[in-house]
């Protein structure tokens, strides 16, 4: 089972992530710690009391297509209607649209939840809130009013429809077509890998499809971007005639067996009836409104999957009796939580955890400043930090949610491969992370190409600038307590500088070089940029603890962790800078038919 881990979580929004500074912007003055921890206690109830009961037997049912119809696991749809009775899907949208107006700190931890306790579930609505946010920035007026009330409140899901079995991620390959007739375009063409394209949870699916228009440019200039519903609109507003979109099968996958992944064909009956978005030719820039949305929510399962898989991995080795401990205290035959090793394992995921929990709340804060801030200049340059940050916490937070649900599967042991014990589910579930919304190679491409060369590492150095003022802290707190976690990033900084300064000047010197060694360059990043929150997290720990707060082994605990982190995980950093600036040659050497 799975309950929230809201101590923790409250710790990060407080006290690293800082709410304060996210409570003092325009329209979130009433963001009080009291309201966060109010809001977290009753998500946590749907997560844990409804969603997480559901894992295992989604995982075991899956979504299944009968008679064309897509058929969602028994207690899904009930699931469904009470997380859409409590206002859960429209946490972060205005109250004008029908949403709670929530900053996205917040929200990012509610959607921890979702992912936690069923991942399948969470995907839902995911992907709606990332097509609500593409409708608020590129839709006309009649759109957004005709379909962001339904979609806010989750009474209509929404879907991405970008990739096609011959593009892939090359979205530049995009064949689906769109024709003018009328006042709409009809849409044909197939489209693949649709999560949640098809159900039957709501009474409507809001699709936004790529397609091409008849007299479209090769290339990404010539996708443009259609909002085209399951069923079409009666002049009333509501659902009427089905549109010419059929669900040809579902993709039998590793994991997440209860999302339905779509092969959906479109316009097979004269073609399907979809309204254009904005200007022609804008669709990949549209979609990308969307895309970044979801990938740091992918990201957010990175660690999500890993927080389940950890809680169920410690409740294991706190029952699990084997062998005779090291431990005098264990007694003749003790847990296996008592062996050195095990130890080892859970301190790997549970630092890593809190690693990424940092990281992906301080994305939300800072998304939450370049949003609403009141100064134009402050909102431009943390948007930029956000945009440097977003393929690292996608791809970094995703590898690692792999790495932490395979140790969850070997603290069990032999019964880890068993299916029963359900270690092995969060195993398969963790590995599409690393795939979907930009596969990390992708990410690793992005965070070079467009976010470290476009301003010629500008923004990377500002970033760096940051963990230089946690590495000042550190040296000034508590007369040197920190002297090991200091080094620890200190070092990190260090590589992060050097593999910065590699990276801008191999591109000058020969391009191949930076793509070979990119994948070293965001995880060279991500390593670091966990050790900087644990930094924070060990100052902030501090910080509770002068203050006299009572909760002494919450915090002592806290800086007990970031210690682990600074000399077991950030080590990691060096050698991913040894084998970037050292060793991306070598990914170069054979000639490719001689592999």
């Amino acid at each position: 089972m799975y309950t929230a881990p809201i101590k923790d979580m409250e710790f990060v929004i407080n006290d690293v992530a800082d709410l304060q500074r996210v409570a003092s912007l325009p329209g979130n003055e009433e963001t009080t710690p009291e309201l966060v921890s109010a809001v977290l206690e009753e998500a946590n109830k749907i997560a844990s009391e409804v969603l997480a009961p559901l894992n295992r037997k989604g995982d075991l049912e899956g979504a299944v297509l009968q008679d064309g119809k897509v058929k969602m696991p028994d207690g899904w749809k009930q699931a469904y209607e009470q997380f859409v009775a409590g206002g859960w899907n429209g946490l972060t949208f205005a109250p004008d649209l029908g949403g709670q107006g929530l900053p996205w700190l917040v929200a990012t931890a509610i959607q921890e939840m979702w992912a936690s306790s069923n991942m399948a579930f969470g995907l839902t609505p995911l992907l709606t809130q990332a097509a609500i946010e593409a409708v608020i920035a590129h839709g006309s007026a009649e759109q957004k009013a005709a379909y962001l009330p339904k979609m806010v409140s989750g009474e209509w899901t929404g879907a991405m429809n970008l990739t096609e079995p011959q593009a892939g991620s090359d979205l530049a390959a995009v064949k689906t077509k769109a024709v003018p007739n009328g006042d709409h375009y009809l849409i044909s063409g197939q489209k693949i890998f649709i999560t949640y394209g098809d159900h039957e949870l709501t009474e409507n699916i809001i699709h936004l499809v790529l397609a091409r228009l008849p007299d479209a440019a090769e290339g990404v200039k010539g996708i443009s971007l259609f909002i085209a519903p399951k069923y079409i609109l009666n002049e009333d507003g509501t659902p009427g005639k089905r549109n010419d979109v059929r669900t040809v099968s579902l993709e039998h996958k590793l994991g997440i067996h209860a999302s339905p992944t779509c092969v959906l064909a479109w316009g097979d009956n004269g073609g399907a009836v979809g309204y254009l978005v904005g200007e022609p030719g804008q669709g990949l820039k549209y979609m990308f409104t969307m895309m970044n949305l979801a990938r740091h929510a992918v990201g957010l399962e990175g660690l999500a999957i890993a927080e389940r898989s950890y809680q169920q991995a410690l409740a294991f080795a706190r029952e699990r009796v084997q062998g005779k401990p090291m431990d005098p205290d264990a007694g003749e035959r003790g847990t296996i939580v008592h062996h050195p090793d095990v130890r080892r394992m859970l301190m790997t995921m549970k630092s890593q955890i809190e690693a990424m929990r940092a990281l992906c709340y301080e994305y939300a804060a800072q998304m939450d400043i370049a949003l609403t801030h009141k100064h134009a200049h402050v909102r431009q340059q943390t948007m930029a930090l956000v945009e440097l940050m977003t393929p690292i916490v996608k791809g970094w937070c995703t590898e690692v949610g792999n790495d932490l649900t395979y140790l969850g599967v070997q603290i069990h042991g032999g019964m880890g491969f068993i299916e029963e014990t359900g270690a092995a589910q969060h195993y398969r579930d963790a590995r599409i992370t690393t795939i979907y919304e930009g596969t990390t190679g992708i990410q690793a491409a992005d965070l070079v190409g467009r976010k470290v060369l476009r301003d010629s590492g500008e923004t990377a150095q500002r970033f760096i600038s940051l963990m230089q003022e946690t590495l000042a802290a550190l040296a000034v707190a508590s007369g040197g307590k920190f002297k090991t976690i200091e080094k620890a990033l200190a070092r990190g900084i260090d590589s992060v500088e050097q593999g910065t300064a590699w990276t801008l000047k191999s591109v000058a010197d020969d391009p191949r070089l930076a793509a070979a060694g990119s994948g070293h360059f965001l995880e060279l990043w991500g390593v670091v940029i966990g050790g900087w929150l644990m930094a924070r997290s060990a100052l902030a720990a501090n910080a509770k603890l002068a203050s006299g707060d009572s909760d002494k082994d919450f915090y002592n605990a806290k800086i007990s962790t970031a210690h682990f982190y600074a000399v077991q995980i950030m080590p990691q950093a060096q050698a991913s800078a040894d084998a970037l600036m050292n060793g991306s040659e070598a990914v170069l050497d054979l000639a490719v038919d001689m592999y």
